[in-house]
């Protein structure tokens, strides 16, 4: 599985993409994350879930429409600093959102 997590800069979603990275270790899952910013969306071919930074909220409908082109599944992270999220949590947002995309 694919997932890209986005934000205004890119650095939020580093910090949220290794802690997911490291939750789908632990649970030994195989998922590829790529942090970016909201603006750097330009192909969601491949992606299977994008997570949007709660900041982020009024983009979504934008993202999602892009996302619907592609099959890929959008949703917004809790309005939590990234360093506090848990990559679990994010985790299973991810997993949750692709399931109901099926």
């Amino acid at each position: 599985m694919k997932i890209v997590v986005v934000c205004g800069a890119g650095a939020s979603s580093t910090f949220v993409a290794v802690k997911l990275r490291s939750a789908a270790r632990e649970r030994g899952a195989i998922i590829e994350v790529q942090p970016g910013s909201a603006s750097q969306l330009e192909s969601l071919a491949g992606v299977d879930v994008v997570l949007v930074g709660a900041h982020l909220e009024s983009a979504v409908p934008a993202i999602r429409e892009r996302a619907a082109a592609t099959g890929t599944a959008v949703a917004v992270l809790p309005p939590v600093s990234p360093a506090a999220l848990d990559g679990e949590r994010a985790l299973d947002l991810a997993l949750d959102a692709k399931a109901a995309a099926l």
